[in-house]
């Protein structure tokens, strides 16, 4: 990559991050490398990778890829997000105590609960958002807090600088998840943040076709830690899964526009129809977080989520009656999803106190014609009232 696309803008940087064209052919793309072992001149005489899971090089282009467009000095990639999540967590020790919000993603929620937890790491949950409660939570023992912004599916906005720095007044680090604004919209690390991570399979992806994780520090110590953590864990990307998440990414601005544009008219149709009693997205004036999204996000996001006057049956109903938008799991992608939280991506936090609403309905603007989209919604939501 040259020196003008290094310090290009975002497009720029997404388009042309990695390592280049091929050295050896001159091929544009990063070939992609399926050798699981590399032949050695002599005892330790490799040209910088002997065994795949240890390092590969269509790996390599996208870490480095990943790092630039986050501005960080290191980053890891991973067979999923929650791999990712799963190294993060690995630098705390038994008796170490992890502040997670309560409205973090369910998965990240089992994870610490039902695998961490057990093993000996201590938390607790707090509404990031309160900054007073941030601050009385966090405990002597605090090794991390923890914060998705905007969150999953709630779409509250974490002031990032605010926490982070009270979070290091505390001796503690912060983690931002930033999976649903993507460096594109949020730079984390710029605003104090230690650790950023993102499930690679959403909108870095931007297909539905790869699982990825995805973490990039500036702190070379850390870093280190968690090259060690990737390597002997083992939950590493395949190459094929690295190439197809380098071609999604150099679309990765183009695609946030014209969905972060489409969500936009979606909220406006939502605000205006008696079938829904609340809508949530940081764009709007009387969102607690709109003055917060609006100063560390560049846009205010293509994901939307709204509340049901007629309740979890009303919800249910909507999400069974859309005709373009897929009814599924996962989100960031070209395609519209739409989704029940509370009996889909969020059930593991049922009776905790992270529960979501029962009349809540997620969606992920994708690509297709605003107008479009639009329609169908209308009449998923005529349908459901019926």
């Amino acid at each position: 990559m040259s020196r003008r696309a290094e310090a290009g803008r975002f497009a720029t940087r997404a388009v042309h991050g990695g390592l280049g064209p091929d050295a050896a052919t001159g091929a544009v793309n990063t070939p992609i490398s399926l050798s699981s072992t590399f032949a050695q001149d002599g005892v330790g005489g490799h040209q910088g990778y002997d065994y795949g899971r240890s390092g590969n090089p269509s790996r390599s282009a996208l870490e480095q890829h990943l790092a630039l467009l986050e501005g960080a000095a290191m980053g890891l990639c991973f067979a999923s997000g929650l791999a990712a999540e799963d190294a993060i967590l690995r630098l705390c020790r038994p008796g170490d105590h992890v502040l997670l919000s309560n409205d973090a993603y369910g998965g990240t929620w089992r994870l610490v609960s039902k695998v961490h937890a057990p093993a000996g790491l201590q938390f607790s949950t707090v509404d990031l958002c309160d900054l007073e409660a941030v601050e009385a939570a966090i405990q002597p023992n605090t090794k991390l807090v923890w914060v998705e912004t905007p969150t999953n599916p709630l779409l509250r906005v974490v002031d990032i600088a605010a926490v982070a720095e009270l979070a290091h007044r505390r001796g503690a680090a912060c983690v931002v998840d930033n999976t649903f604004a993507t460096p594109y919209l949020q730079q984390p690390l710029s605003l104090g943040a230690d650790v950023v991570l993102h499930s690679t399979t959403k909108y870095v992806s931007g297909h539905s076709d790869v699982i990825g994780g995805f973490c990039a520090t500036n702190d070379r110590e850390v870093g280190e830690q968690l090259a060690f953590l990737q390597n002997s864990a083992g939950a590493v990307p395949s190459p094929l899964d690295c190439y197809l998440l380098q071609r999604g990414v150099k679309t990765l601005a183009v695609r946030l526009d014209r969905s972060c544009a489409s969500a936009l008219e979606v909220v406006e149709l939502l605000l205006g129809h008696p079938s829904v009693c609340e809508v949530l997205h940081p764009s709007l004036p009387e969102h607690p977080g709109h003055r917060a999204a609006a100063r560390q996000m560049s846009q205010f996001g293509a994901m939307v989520s709204f509340r049901c006057s007629g309740g979890e049956a009303a919800a249910l109903a909507v999400c069974a009656a859309t005709e373009i938008f897929t009814l599924a799991e996962s989100l960031g992608a070209v395609e519209s999803l739409i989704e029940h939280p509370g009996k889909m991506t969020h059930a593991s936090v049922a009776g905790s106190s992270n529960e979501v609403p029962a009349d809540l309905v997620r969606l992920s603007i994708g690509l297709e014609d605003p107008a479009d989209l639009l329609e169908d919604l209308s009449q998923a939501l005529e349908a459901a009232a019926t």
